[in-house]
Order: structure tokens, then sequence, then C-alpha cells
């Protein structure tokens, strides 16, 4: 089993990831959409046309995220906790314990020196310190996503973001917007807020260093910053961060 392929169905985004022998051979992402079944098939056929590959010489598939049972082409399924674990070790084989941001959700593990999860926690109940809590503040900002990162480190004094909840947060931002506070402030205030969320919930399994950070919000450096300075330990971001649990779920892929 030469090939193996991991399919990551995530509430804003689907990734895929191909192995061979254990070398990456390449990654995709597209947005979820409404069908999640569909996501899955299409990111899978869009990186198997682009690496010059056929279905048929992907020796195993295992498909995670929330959409994960909804890929009918997976040979198996995966808790998101286990392929992140595997994909955080294959991007760093020295990583003790990961942060991952995403759409919806966010989560902390930690990991023994041989990589077994030794202990996790979870957000999935609250919009809160998830990609979606950015894009709602995003949207009452009027500013593009992608941008959030560079020009939070340009604040002079991040704002008070007092509220965890994602509404009352926005009329929080559009209280701020109200009085003529700078945009870059608002958004450092939005990054800490975010990082003082997900570090209580990392703090209460004991993060271990080195510490990587994983999942579509590990791209903004704001966020990064932020979470550096709270859990006092140096973040590590890999360019491959987003495509994390689609990697970890072709690693699994190779065990039977």
């Amino acid at each position: 089993m030469s090939l193996t392929a991991g399919i990551d169905i995530g509430s804003i985004t689907a990734k895929a990831a191909i192995l061979r022998n254990g070398e990456l051979l390449g990654t995709l992402v597209i947005f979820t959409g409404y069908n999640a079944e569909i996501a899955g098939r299409r990111v899978f056929e869009e990186l198997l046309a682009k690496l010059g590959l056929a279905s048929t010489d992907i020796g195993r598939i295992v498909a995670t995220g929330y959409g994960r049972k909804s890929v009918s082409i997976a040979d198996r399924a995966v808790t998101e906790i286990m392929c992140h674990a595997a994909g955080a070790r294959f991007l760093d084989p020295a990583v003790r314990s990961l942060i991952d941001i995403g759409g919806q959700d966010s989560k902390a593990v930690v990991m023994a020196e041989n990589g077994r999860v030794i202990n996790f926690t979870m957000n999935d109940k609250c919009a809160a310190g998830t990609g979606r809590f950015l894009e709602v503040m995003a949207r009452a900002l009027e500013a593009d996503l992608d941008e959030f990162g560079a020009l939070s480190l340009k604040a002079e004094r991040p704002a008070k973001i007092s509220s965890l909840c994602t509404v009352f947060a926005e009329s929080e931002v559009i209280s701020l917007i109200a009085k003529g506070e700078k945009r870059e402030n608002i958004i450092a205030g939005i990054h800490e807020a975010i990082a003082s969320r997900v570090s209580a919930m990392a703090n209460r399994i004991g993060l271990i260093a080195p510490v990587l950070m994983t999942g579509g919000v590990a791209r903004n450096i704001g966020v990064v910053r932020a979470l550096e300075k709270v859990i006092g330990m140096p973040v590590v971001v890999s360019s491959q961060a987003q495509v994390a649990g689609a990697i970890g779920a072709a690693c699994l892929a190779r065990e039977k």
C-alpha cells in the first residue's frame, strides 16, 4: 500500500492529502459548501487530477473532520483528535502539544514522546475562539479576514473585548467603531479575546512544549502572537497547518 489519502471535511473548507510511502505528494483545500459528501469527492478527485493519479492508485482512504461520516469513498472515519495529532507529528516529529482552531471548533491535544495522545480538550459548543468568530468580526469591521493578522501587528493598544460570546462581542466591536477606535486596535483586541478563550481551554490539560498550531486560523499571525503571549511559550506554525488533519488521516491510512 504505497499510496494513501486523507480527506478532512471541515465546516468551512474540505482538505485532502496524498502520501506515497509516508512522503507527502500533495494537498488541496476547497470550500465545503452545502454538501459534505460532494465536497469530499471533489477535493479528492481534484487532488488526484493535480497529481496525475487515478483513484485506483490509492490503497486506502481515511476521512476525518465534522463531515467525516459523509465521505462514502473512505475506508474508515477517524476523529479529528487522532488525525490532527498524527498530522502534527508528521509536520514536526518533536511536537508534544497542538492547538487547532478550525471554522466551528477549537481543540488542544497533548501527546507523549512517541506521539500517542494522552489528553485533549475541545470547544465545539460555542463559536467563540473559532474561525467563525473571526468571520463575524471581519464583517462587522468591513475588513478582509486575510488582512487581520498584519493589521493587528500595527496596533498601538489592543482594544478591550470583554465578552467571549460571539453575539455580544460583535456588539462591543460595533460600539468601539462608533467611538472612533482604530481598526488595528480592535482587531488586536479580537485576537487577544480568542487567545484568552483558547488558552483557558488548553491550560486545563497542561500544554507541553513544543506546541504546534494547526487549522486555518494558524495562518493569522495576530492570533499566533496573542496565543504565544498568554500561554507563555512559542507556537510553531507549519506552512501546511491548514491541512494537518488531512495529512494525519493519510498517515493513519497506512496503518491496518
